[in-house]
């Protein structure tokens, strides 16, 4: 196995389990509230949020290492066709998406609302 995708099978590994790891250019750290979120060169690409809730985001970097981190992830699989990125076979625009909720009232997979509130304040 490449060192790029150990890094990412590590990280992926560390954001679901909420623990603090750091190599390269990728770290996952956890807040006090339990959330864990998993950044990529500073960006934030991923959050685990303390109720097993499980959002992701390209932060406006459709690169092969944002999809390979993102793709060692549970519940997510990202390719590309003719430069559109797919997120669990829909076309996906790398916003905040929620890939796994575990409130059985809640949906599975779906689009985050947009709103007029500021991405810390959806994703916090």
């Amino acid at each position: 196995m490449s060192g790029y995708r150990k890094i990412s099978r590590d990280a992926a590994r560390a954001l679901m389990s909420y623990k603090d790891f750091k190599r390269s250019n990728t770290r996952v750290t956890v807040d006090p509230s339990g959330a864990a979120y998993l950044q990529l060169f500073g960006n934030c690409i991923a959050c685990h949020e303390a109720d097993g809730t499980l959002k992701i985001t390209a932060a406006g970097y459709a690169t092969v290492t944002t999809k390979c981190r993102l793709n060692a992830l549970p519940h997510v699989s990202i390719y590309q066709r003719d430069f559109v990125w797919y997120l669990n076979d829909s076309s996906w625009d790398g916003d905040w998406d929620i890939v796994y909720n575990p409130d059985p009232t809640g949906k599975q997979w779906g689009r985050i609302p947009k709103t007029d509130d500021t991405l810390e304040e959806m994703v916090l």
